[in-house]
C-alpha cells in the first residue's frame, strides 16, 4: 500500500493569510502545495489536498480531511509574517511535539531550504494549532519565509523549483530512514489501547511531559499509545520496567 500524505494548503478563500504589497499568502500557499504534491506524487507517493482551489477551510476542517482519508502524514504549507516589514527572514517548522519522525522529518526540510537562501530558524513545537494537535498523523507546519520580507520573497518567486525540491526530499529521506529503521527497530512498549482517541491523545500528552518517547499508532482500528522503538526484546523490557516504578501498566509488542 502507497505511503498517502496530505498537502494543506494553509488559509484560503476569504482567509487570505497575512498580505504584502498585493501578495497574499493563501496564493503562495496553494501553489507550493500543489508542486510539492507533484514532486511527491513523482516519487511513487499516494498525494491528496485539503484544498487545491480558493476556498476557505477551518483548521480543524482540514485536520478532519487528513483524519477521514487515513492519511499516514500531514505537511501544512504557510508563509511567515511580522509587524514591521523587512525585519525578520528565515523558514521556521513547527510540530505538535519534538521526537519521532515529525521532528526528523522537519529538521530535513529546514536543512534542505538553508541549502536554498533562506535562514533556518529551526523546528518549534506548537501544541496550540489544530492542524497539528487535531490531526492523527504525524503532522508538520512549514513556514516558507516571510511574506513582508523582500529578500525571503525574492528566493520564493526565484528559487521555486528548488524550494519544492527541499520540501519533498526532506520528506522523502525522512520517510525512507524511518522505514529502514523500522526494520532493525520493531520492539515497543503499549502503554494503552483506546477506541476514544481523544483519550489516548491525553495520556500521550502526559507521557511526553514526562519525557517518554510516546505517540500514537493506529492498530485494528484502536488508538495505541507506544513508548520507544527497540532493537530487543530485553530493551524493550528495560523501559517497561522503568514505566511501571513511574506507575505505568504497559507491555511490549512486536511491529
Amino acid at each position: 500500500m502507497a505511503y498517502k500524505i496530505y498537502i494543506d494548503a494553509g488559509h484560503g478563500g476569504y482567509d487570505m493569510g497575512a498580505s504584502y504589497n498585493g501578495r497574499y499568502e493563501k496564493d503562495d500557499n496553494l501553489n507550493l502545495a500543489k508542486a510539492v504534491g507533484k514532486e511527491l506524487e513523482d516519487m511513487g507517493y499516494e498525494v491528496g489536498y485539503t484544498r487545491s482551489t480558493d476556498v476557505y477551510q477551518s483548521p480543524n476542517e482540514k485536520a478532519e480531511i487528513a483524519n477521514d482519508n487515513n492519511a499516514d502524514l500531514f505537511i501544512s504549507i504557510h508563509r511567515n509574517t511580522s509587524p514591521v516589514p523587512n525585519t525578520y527572514q528565515g523558514v521556521e517548522i513547527l510540530v505538535f511535539n519534538k521526537g519521532d519522525l515529525k521532528e526528523d522529518m522537519a529538521k530535513k526540510i529546514a536543512d534542505n531550504l538553508a541549502d536554498v537562501g533562506f535562514s533556518n530558524l529551526g523546528v518549534d513545537a506548537r501544541k496550540n494549532l489544530a492542524v497539528l494537535r487535531k490531526t492523527k498523523m504525524p503532522a508538520l507546519l512549514i513556514d516558507v519565509g516571510f511574506i513582508n520580507t523582500d529578500y525571503d520573497n525574492q528566493l520564493f518567486d526565484g528559487n521555486f523549483e528548488r524550494i519544492v525540491m527541499a520540501i519533498a526530499q526532506g520528506i522523502d529521506d525522512a520517510i525512507n530512514q524511518e522505514q529502514e529503521s523500522e526494520v532493525k527497530l520493531s520492539y515497543r512498549v503499549q502503554v494503552g489501547l483506546f477506541k476514544n482517541y481523544n483519550n489516548a491523545e491525553n495520556l500521550q500528552e502526559l507521557l511526553v511531559e514526562k519525557g517518554y518517547p510516546a505517540e500514537i499508532v493506529e492498530l485494528g482500528g484502536l488508538s495505541a499509545v507506544l513508548v520507544g522503538s527497540y532493537a530487543t526484546v530485553q530493551e524493550a523490557q528495560r523501559m517497561e520496567d522503568e514505566l511501571a516504578s513511574a506507575g505505568y501498566e504497559s507491555i511490549v509488542i512486536a511491529l
